[in-house]
């Protein structure tokens, strides 16, 4: 399926969800999904990551403004961010650093 205008707001749905081992299908019987499923700040940037370069592409515009509309998406289906999940090691290595 090739990503245009029309579509890359699913194609991002869609590739969010999976991120976190859910499918489009399930958000269609879960109500609020964006609000109840979850995911960890580094699976968000690595979202961003994708999403950011993609959306440049698509509309044809600049990096800042790939920027603004990644942050209307994510607004408007974003995921919440929540990283009580991650282990406290992890979080006891970050504070080292």
């Amino acid at each position: 399926m090739k990503i245009n205008r029309e579509n890359v707001g699913d194609h991002l749905v869609e590739y969010q969800l999976e991120m976190v081992g859910k499918t489009i299908a399930e958000a269609y019987k879960t109500d609020k999904w964006y609000s109840v499923w979850t995911m960890t700040d580094e699976q968000h940037n690595e979202f961003k990551e994708y999403a950011i370069p993609l959306l440049k592409k698509v509309y044809k515009c600049n990096k800042k403004r790939a920027e603004s509309i990644f942050g209307w998406f994510n607004l408007q289906f974003g995921l919440r961010i929540d990283n009580s999940k991650t282990t406290k090691d992890a979080d006891l290595q970050d504070l080292e650093l």
